[in-house]
């Protein structure tokens, strides 16, 4: 393993307040999910098989939420889940982990600068995509570069847009739905429309669990922020509740809302594309309220988003990056903290293969495609982890004769939680493409489930070279620190 001493010169600077964390961990979540492609649960598996998805879905991540809280509260750190994998369960499982997370966001971040150039592309179609593709990588490196406050103050209004777009929408469409605008009332009537409200059984509504869970993703970036959170006793435990309810009415709202307004059958709910956002669900319930602007209101709405998402996904892979090399998964110096805080060289790191993964797509689209699948499942893996080393942590405070009541933070559904979260993610992985296997479609099988594979070889990698082991739970390291990393706070450094 690389040394992992630490090579900064600063620290870690713990300037994330609690509406920091509440909006980093809500406005990772409300994005084009939500605003493009939630019809496509409605069409699936009708208004009510939409609802219980993300209803089920909704409680799962609040059990995996819990469970990143009690960990994080009680040891806050950068990269948190993959150190945790590592301190509770198997270094091999946190090398694994961190990989697959950098590799997840690593990806992402391209594929949302090119999001960003086709939307732009709706006000200016004669400048080529990549100009503003290539504005939004700056923009975003120059908001990570300058501090994590800066990260945090950009995500908190980005959040907030998207927010406010929401709730408005859910005003208008409950103004539809009992007839004070757009005409007639609707009403309930759509849920009983032809096969609704269940259309498809049981099935459909499991295939809708992928819809939603990748709705969810990013969630957990309140535990990659625990690290820089100013008081991450109170402000981590403090987002994760109203985050968790948060997220559930408005998503819970907006299926419902969109439902009632439109019928299942309509086939502007499988629009999946953003270069078509007047098609999106939510254009048309504030064009039949009359808002003749309202494509690009929302196409501007969603351009936020997608920054969003470009923004959170630097920190997130940087931060990941920096815990990776802490821990001597990585190049030392990858750890290094310059004196504003920032791991400079684990942010470079990143930008410079997030920059090269876009560039491929001008050498082979083909490519590029397939480094997009490589990444499909990574987050739905670091669910599966964050369950594995809470179950784990958990056990080992107990075995090793700790007070549950000393915990800052405690997760109310244990053992259930972990369990049902566990089994309800390796589900919707193992289900993330069942017809290839029916059809027995090798090429699409690959495709889809790219993720797995690079995660299992990560692991045996690590486990065979360095022969790990499962921890034994008198044995986990429940000490509240990992190797080199030192925080002061904010007002402090500077």
């Amino acid at each position: 393993m690389a040394d992992s001493t630490d090579h900064s010169t600063g620290h870690m600077k713990r300037s994330l307040q609690t509406r920091h964390l509440s909006m980093i961990a809500l406005g990772g979540t409300i994005g084009t999910g939500l605003f493009i492609t939630s019809g496509e649960a409605i069409s699936t598996a009708g208004p009510g098989g939409a609802l219980v998805a993300y209803i089920v879905m909704g409680f799962m991540v609040y059990f995996l939420m819990t469970s990143l809280g009690e960990m994080a509260t009680y040891m806050p750190l950068t990269g948190s889940f993959s150190a945790y994998s590592t301190k509770f369960v198997d270094p091999a499982l946190g090398f694994a982990m961190g990989w697959n997370y950098w590799l997840n966001w690593a990806v992402t971040i391209p594929v949302e600068a090119t999001t960003a150039g086709i939307i732009m592309n709706y006000w200016l179609p004669n400048v080529p995509q990549w100009v503003f593709s290539v504005a939004v990588l700056a923009l975003i490196f120059i908001i990570n570069y300058l501090s994590v406050r800066s990260y945090g103050e950009t995500e908190y209004w980005l959040a907030l847009i998207k927010i406010v777009t929401v709730i408005v929408f859910l005003i208008i469409g409950v103004a539809i739905i009992l007839g004070i605008m757009g005409g007639h009332a609707v009403g309930l009537s759509n849920f009983h429309y032809k096969k609704a409200p269940f259309v498809g059984g049981i099935p459909s509504i499991i295939s809708v669990f992928l819809i939603a869970g990748f709705s969810f993703q990013g969630t957990e970036l309140v535990g990659i922020t625990a690290g820089e959170a100013n008081d991450p006793e109170h402000s981590v435990s403090k987002a994760i509740h109203s985050t968790f309810w948060r997220i559930l009415i408005f998503y819970i709202c907006t299926i419902f809302v969109i439902a009632c307004i439109l019928p299942y059958t309509d086939k502007n709910l499988l629009n999946q594309d953003v270069s078509n956002v007047t098609m999106s669900p939510f254009t048309i319930v504030f064009k039949r309220a009359g808002l003749a602007v309202a494509a690009s209101i929302m196409n501007a709405v969603i351009l936020t988003a997608v920054v969003s998402s470009a923004n959170s996904g630097l920190y997130a892979s940087t931060r990941m990056l920096f815990s990776q090399a802490r821990e001597g998964y990585a190049w030392r110096f990858l750890g290094y903290v310059n004196k504003r805080g920032i791991p400079i060289y684990a942010l470079l790191g990143t930008m410079l293969v997030s920059t090269l993964i876009y560039l491929t797509q001008f050498i082979g689209p083909q490519a590029y495609n397939y480094l997009i699948s490589a990444s499909g499942l990574c987050g739905f893996i670091a669910w599966l982890g964050i369950a594995a080393s809470h179950w784990r942590f958990r056990r080992a405070y107990i075995a090793q004769g700790r007070d549950l009541n000393d915990l800052k933070y405690r997760s109310a559904f244990f053992p259930f939680g972990p369990i049902f979260a566990f089994i309800l993610c390796f589900i919707v992985i193992c289900g993330q493409n069942v017809n290839a296997f029916i059809k027995l479609d090798w090429q699409n099988i690959a495709i889809s489930y790219m993720s797995v594979p690079i995660f299992l070889i990560l692991f045996i990698y690590y486990k065979v070279r360095y022969k790990t082991h499962l921890i034994p739970l008198d044995q986990v390291d429940l000490s509240r620190s990992t190797k080199g990393e030192k925080y002061v706070p904010d007002d402090e450094a500077n």
